[in-house]
């Protein structure tokens, strides 16, 4: 069997190592068109702030080391240019412009993506970076180490760890995102208020709902006519499917360009297969390294005459954002939305662990419920502990539990790790309760007009800020205060962050009043009010 993968890194060489590790007697072509085969994408941003200072750190094995291992032949800078289906041959360049017809058995696309950038009115080509490859970062590191300003353009998972790795190094950063809040693909609005106070503390000015108007002289001119010092500028937009390809070659393409495959990853060509950045899996295309890797492996074993099909994913992503980490896995309320999925919103602000151990930080959580109680995503933001939490709801939603089943996890619990009602533990609560009729939660952005908005928080908590127009009757008050509360209307009730608000709508309901419970409580609402919903 001879294969012939074209492109390394994340989907090419773990397809290679693993067709390797299933036949000893393939002949396996592995096509680089760069100098490194398999290397560290995602720690690119932390060479750039020497975060990691060994630029030989990101090299995960060198093609010679690959070769010895494998028994791969691995040629490095050199890029096919053709693929003749009908020969079943590839045709390679080589760096000094030789070319050569390449025959194959079985050939795997993993070219990967190409980093999005956009016109901006001034600003030369010299100023203009990425940083999707080895070669953009150490373009940028030059240029980083003779400017005092940058901008990156783009507040999405790169854009965010190039711009803080950027102030890191001490340059004057700004970062420049069109949408009106951070990681929008990540996060919906009200989730993400908290993350550009965290980047300003680590010196990135932030702003959000603008765009590049020009840029001249050193200094980039925003549409709101804004001028910001920006010696270097960072496109970080995001990717689109390397696919060209792929295209001249006659293979059928999605929507959005990507290389449409079946279930095991062959393409409209039944010997020519996909993986990685530049293929959409039964439609959907998911540009991270993780989904990369595993579409390698399952690809390889399908090269081989195997049938095994990928399984997809949710889109389980973490970033690092100054002190706090933000992380989610599935759709985002929004994206759901826009799609026309039923969905209910569920907010909870427990601690990251017991709080009478030192140390407890909040975490800020939203799952996102579908019609029929499936979890449709999930969001946290906190400074320890969002990320396992959203690990513990991805694997849920992989085995296809309800949002309800996740009450019933038995995690980890000690005082400086948990609690013994984990986070996870406490949406399943809230959904298993919503599920069963015991609470009718609702969003800031759905209290119905002329409702009783019942504050159910102590005096002090009160009078420290409350919502409009609200009343207050604290919670261990109000059995014998249902006299002040009207019949003839609905009623919201809210507390710091939903607990009591609960139990205060239980108290209502079983007395027969028309009761709702403001998810995630005066917290929630407070978010929502910073992002501008309301």
């Amino acid at each position: 069997m001879r294969v012939v993968i074209i492109g390394g890194v994340a989907a090419g060489a773990s397809a290679a190592a693993r067709l390797r590790r299933l036949d000893e007697t393939a002949e396996i072509t592995l096509i680089e068109r760069g100098e490194a085969i398999s290397y560290a994408n995602c720690g690119l941003p932390y060479h750039v702030g020497g975060v990691i200072p060994d630029r030989d750190d990101l090299l995960v094995m060198s093609a010679e080391g690959f070769r010895k291992r494998f028994n791969v032949a691995v040629r490095v800078r050199c890029e096919v240019t053709a693929i003749d289906r009908t020969a079943k041959t590839v045709t390679v360049r080589d760096a000094d412009g030789a070319e050569e017809a390449l025959p194959y058995d079985r050939l795997l696309l993993a070219t990967g993506a190409l980093p999005i950038q956009i016109p901006i009115p001034g600003l030369p080509d010299a100023r203009r970076l990425t940083l999707t490859s080895l070669a953009d970062m150490d373009r940028l590191v030059a240029a980083a180490r003779d400017a005092k300003s940058a901008l990156v353009i783009g507040g999405g998972a790169i854009g965010v760890e190039t711009a803080e790795n950027l102030a890191r190094r001490g340059l004057k950063t700004t970062l420049v995102e069109k949408a009106g809040h951070l990681l929008p693909a990540m996060l919906d609005p009200e989730m993400a208020v908290d993350l550009p106070d965290a980047l300003r503390a680590v010196g990135v000015d932030v702003r959000t709902g603008r765009t590049v108007a020009a840029w001249a002289d050193g200094a980039a001119t925003l549409d709101d006519g804004a001028s910001l010092p920006a010696e270097i500028v960072v496109m970080a937009l995001g990717v689109r499917p390397n696919s060209a390809l792929a295209q001249a070659t006659g293979l059928a393409l999605g929507p959005r360009g990507h290389v449409a495959v079946d279930a095991c990853l062959r393409t409209s060509d039944p010997d020519i297969f996909a993986a990685g950045d530049v293929a959409a899996a039964e439609g959907a295309a998911i540009a991270l390294a993780g989904p990369a890797n595993k579409q390698g492996r399952v690809a390889a074993a399908n090269l081989l005459g195997g049938a095994v099909a990928y399984g997809g994913a949710q889109g389980s992503a973490v970033v690092g954002v100054g002190a706090l980490c933000a992380a989610s896995a599935g759709v985002t309320e929004g994206r759901a939305r826009a799609s026309g999925l039923a969905c209910r919103p569920l907010y909870a602000h427990p601690q990251n662990h017991a709080g009478y151990y030192p140390g407890a930080t909040p975490l800020r959580l939203k799952l996102l419920v579908g019609a029929a109680g499936e979890i449709l995503g999930a969001q946290a933001i906190g400074a320890a502990g969002a990320d396992k939490r959203i690990d513990v709801v991805a694997t849920a939603m992989r085995l296809g539990l309800p949002a309800a089943a996740l009450a019933a996890l038995d995690l980890c619990y000690a005082p400086p790790f948990g609690a013994a009602k984990d986070p996870v533990n406490i949406l399943g609560m809230l959904a298993g309760n919503a599920a069963d009729g015991l609470t009718r939660p609702i969003t800031p952005r759905e209290i119905p007009e002329g409702a009783f908005l019942l504050d159910v928080r102590e005096p002090a908590e009160f009078a420290a800020g409350t919502l409009p127009g609200a009343a207050n009757i604290p919670l261990g008050q109000l059995r014998g205060r249902l006299g002040e509360v009207p019949r003839g209307r609905p009623t919201v009730v809210f507390c710091k962050v939903g607990q009591r608000g609960y139990f205060a709508e239980r108290i209502l309901a079983q007395r027969g009043f028309d009761v709702r419970n403001l998810s995630g409580g005066y917290t929630t609402w407070l978010a929502f009010r910073r992002a501008g919903l309301i």
